[in-house]
């Protein structure tokens, strides 16, 4: 009977055994195959698909290739940034299947296909999964959450980024920007001096988005914990170039044993700042991103004593406010500060569009005045300017979105699971929505705005579309303004002899050598802002 047992437990072993080998053979190889043929009976081809890896090995050669050595002084940045595309686009199209391992990727830039998966039918569309390593960075907030989760906590975050309420920081923002440049005044001894603007403006938005974080009670504690966050990225970066060793980030190496080690110390930080911030909610009133998280829970409480059906899930945890956190400083940090360290520095290639900025700021602003919230509204050269910038840098240059089901895109039929890539940047640099002048600084495209300013109103999605559009866009642009409106008044700059033009991309657009700037004093050093106007606001 014993004998009999095990034959047949052997025989059952066996069984599952050779069904997990075909699964796996499935998932690795047949299906591969299977979506291969089907896009090619739509007319659409790619890269031959790679056992496992798909086409990794490839896209990571041509960008390294690509980025291996500066580029002359150009905006026609599209070969060197995503190379792989400006390769393959040659060869197959525009519409073009890649493999990113055994996942099928679709690039889109036709604008009508991209209108259809970011607004008319988003419904069919999710967002993507991003890597464990890149969700340790970002956070599992707003960027990654989806369905009803996502949309309650951008419902509870979004009064923060109401352009009503980031008014109210203006003040705070200029107090900011206004004690850098007087360390550039006194650093340049009523002269000249090099400044890397990339390391200033990272700390510069580093202040504000902490002050808009965790409140003025908090702030300090606060930059301390993202000062730990940008030592994450450092082990980030080394990871990216283990792509090819499966299962690397698992393996006890020093750097990952310090990376987890990290990853606690920030959370474990975190929660004690959510604890300190809670004791200092004061009415409810507060506009600080953490504070309207606390607000909300406690809002919530008393709905759910009158109310015992409300979904616990609405509930946004103590370790739901550490993501969130996190989410806003990455994404948020990187995103204005690139912005503004791009936008300098073709300021500071085009000293014709400079002196057009300028001139409006002393108009509008006078040559000494911090701007103000009215001021900054005003501005409307220097909004042009910034939205030239987004398109030629903007800083994430693409998106992924997954498809939920069998779907029709335009003519074509897209299999479930198929992920669509859009690349932001090639279509922000498509001659064909832009004109011949695509590669060239002129923000006077943007004279009659955004809608009108390329052949397609998709054309222009450097903080994306539809439901899902970037929610800290208004909070990017008006600091923007703001910063460069400050400079502006005190300062005409132009490149070091030492800038070597190399934009590149680690999950954003940043320039690889930094950004050396030489600034030339206007004036005299600026006026400290008087003590009724520089206080954090008043709620």
């Amino acid at each position: 009977m014993g004998d009999f047992f095990y034959y047949w437990f052997y025989l059952f072993s066996v069984f599952l055994f050779y069904l997990l080998v075909l699964k796996v053979a499935d998932f690795l190889w047949w299906r591969p195959r299977k979506i291969e043929q089907h896009f090619a009976e739509q007319g659409i081809r790619g890269p031959p698909y790679c056992f496992f890896i798909g086409n990794i090995k490839e896209i990571v050669e041509l960008m390294l290739k690509a980025s291996s050595q500066p580029m002359p002084l150009s905006h026609n940045i599209l070969p060197r940034v995503l190379s792989f595309y400006h390769h393959w686009k040659k060869i197959y199209g525009a519409t073009f299947l890649i493999w990113f391992g055994p996942i099928a990727r679709l690039t889109v830039t036709d604008p009508d296909l991209i209108r259809e998966i970011l607004g008319s039918n988003s419904q069919f569309y999710e967002k993507n999964e991003s890597p464990a390593l890149i969700r340790q960075l970002e956070g599992d907030g707003l960027v990654s959450l989806k369905g009803e989760k996502w949309a309650h906590h951008r419902r509870v975050i979004n009064p923060t980024f109401h352009m009503e309420n980031l008014k109210l920081w203006t003040p705070v923002m200029g107090q900011t920007v206004v004690e850098m440049v007087e360390k550039w005044w006194a650093m340049s001894g009523a002269g000249k001096v090099e400044i890397d603007v990339s390391d200033w403006f990272e700390s510069l938005t580093e202040d504000v988005m902490a002050r808009m974080a965790f409140g003025s009670s908090c702030y300090q504690d606060g930059k301390a914990v993202f000062r730990l966050q940008d030592q994450q990225m450092v082990f980030a970066a080394d990871a990216y170039s283990k792509v090819f060793i499966p299962g690397y980030r698992f393996i006890p190496t020093k750097k990952n044993i310090s990376s987890w080690r990290l990853d606690k110390k920030i959370k474990k930080s975190l929660v004690q700042l959510i604890g300190r911030r809670k004791e200092n909610s004061g009415d409810g009133s507060a506009k600080d991103l953490l504070g309207l998280m606390i607000n909300a829970n406690t809002n919530k409480s008393a709905e759910r004593r009158t109310n015992k059906s409300l979904s616990s899930a609405l509930k946004i945890s103590d370790q739901d406010m550490v993501e969130e956190c996190k989410t806003f400083f990455f994404a948020g940090k990187q995103t204005t500060s690139n912005l503004l360290t791009w936008t300098t520095v073709l300021l500071a290639i085009h000293p014709e569009w400079q002196e057009v900025a300028r001139e409006e700021v002393f108009q509008l602003c006078g040559s000494r005045d911090i701007p103000t919230k009215d001021d900054i509204a005003k501005l409307k050269k220097l909004g042009m300017i910034l939205n030239e910038s987004l398109r030629l840098y903007p800083p994430v240059i693409a998106t992924i979105r997954r498809a939920k089901a069998d779907v029709e895109l335009g003519v074509y039929k897209i299999p479930c699971g198929t992920e669509l890539l859009i690349p932001i940047l090639a279509v922000h640099h498509d001659p064909d929505l832009w004109g011949r002048d695509v590669a060239e600084f002129n923000p006077a495209r943007f004279g009659e705005g955004v809608a009108r300013a390329a052949r397609h109103p998709m054309a222009f999605m450097p903080f994306g579309v539809g439901a899902r559009t970037c929610i800290g866009q208004n909070l990017a642009l008006l600091q923007s303004k703001l910063t460069l409106a400050v400079i502006l008044q005190r300062f005409s700059f132009r490149l070091s002899p030492s800038y070597l033009h190399a934009p590149t991309v680690l999950m954003f657009l940043y320039p690889q050598y930094r950004a050396p700037l030489v600034f030339h004093n206007l004036q005299g050093p600026p006026p400290s802002p008087s003590q009724d106007t520089v206080g954090p606001p008043d709620y």
